[in-house]
């Protein structure tokens, strides 16, 4: 029988935007990461944080410059909002995972578009942040063994990072951090989130927004 198929194709009709870029340049210096760790760092279950949580307060000027201009084109190509608003970074933080430490799944509240930027990863470390399907729970009800997993029948999505890499996200995306395979090696990244001002909706239509 002869195959009468004219043509076909698979469509991802909602996916989901995990936005990255590199820099060809270090935008951190040794002095600045070692004055915001001087300032102290709060542990946590599997790893560490940043006593100071607004660190583009008062530091890295050149890399928060670089991640403004990334987060204007995420906002273009993603959210393409028809208004003039301002997103602006809120908080931000240093994250140290020392050796055999990580970071468990967890989202972003109170936020639009969350990011780290890497600083240190070690050259045999390879982990990097991984990305859980939203719906994970319900796509498991029935669940089937893969001869290979694909974006499609996967629920959850593995990147590897280097030095000097940018990602940006939806806040509400669930990510997790594999444990610091380097025995010796900090791996150093810094986060931060990502919220709006401006005026949003239509005040006749009662969606009228105003956030300030």
């Amino acid at each position: 029988m002869s195959n009468k198929t004219e043509w076909q194709e698979t469509v991802g009709v909602f996916p989901i935007p995990v936005y990255v870029a590199k820099s060809n340049s270090d935008l951190t210096s040794k002095e600045e990461i070692e004055k915001v760790i001087q300032q102290g760092m709060k542990k946590n279950t599997s790893n560490s944080t940043s006593m100071n949580t607004y660190i583009f307060d008062e530091n890295f000027k050149e890399l928060k410059e670089f991640i403004e201009e990334h987060i204007k084109k995420y906002v273009e190509d993603v959210i393409h909002p028809r208004e003039e608003l301002d997103f602006y970074i809120t908080q931000s933080w240093l994250t140290l995972n020392k050796p055999g430490e990580s970071l468990h799944s967890h989202c972003h509240a109170n936020s639009i578009i969350s990011g780290v930027f890497y600083v240190s990863v070690p050259k045999n470390d390879h982990s990097g942040i991984t990305f859980v399907d939203p719906n994970f729970k319900i796509r498991e009800v029935i669940k089937f063994e893969q001869k290979g997993f694909t974006p499609w029948n996967s629920t959850s999505w593995f990147f590897p990072v280097n030095n000097n890499e940018l990602i940006l996200f939806p806040s509400w995306l669930h990510h997790r951090v594999d444990p610091n395979e380097n025995a010796t090696i900090d791996r150093i990244s810094i986060a931060f989130n990502v919220f709006v001002k401006g005026v949003m909706g239509e005040t006749l239509e009662l969606t009228e927004l105003i956030l300030k």
